[in-house]
């Protein structure tokens, strides 16, 4: 396989990722779009390391992969948190947490 068939791949999966971050309210589909941006990422670094004959994107990769399981955990515990308050994950209602 082509380098550029990786490419238009990881293009598309950050165009969807970027899409559904900017026009979704649901904090879980929001969460859901930033692992598509950051597997985007992923595609990215480990086809120019595989090119390129070194693994230094590849150990990248593994640490976009450990940051993005410890953004989920963090993230939905947060999302939880608005639910219990508001019943709701309509990332609408954020704002008015403002004190």
């Amino acid at each position: 396989m082509f380098l550029n068939q990786f490419l238009l791949l990881a293009a598309a999966l950050f165009c969807i990722g970027v899409y559904g971050v900017v026009s979704r309210k649901n904090g879980v589909m929001v969460l859901m779009s930033i692992e598509l941006i950051l597997n985007a990422v992923n595609i990215n670094l480990v086809a120019f390391s595989a090119m390129t004959g070194a693994l230094s994107g590849q150990v990248f990769a593994l640490f976009i992969i450990a940051v993005a399981a410890a953004e989920v955990g963090i993230g939905l515990a947060i999302v939880l948190a608005i639910f219990r308050n508001y019943r709701t994950v309509d990332l609408d209602q954020v704002d008015l947490m403002k004190g």
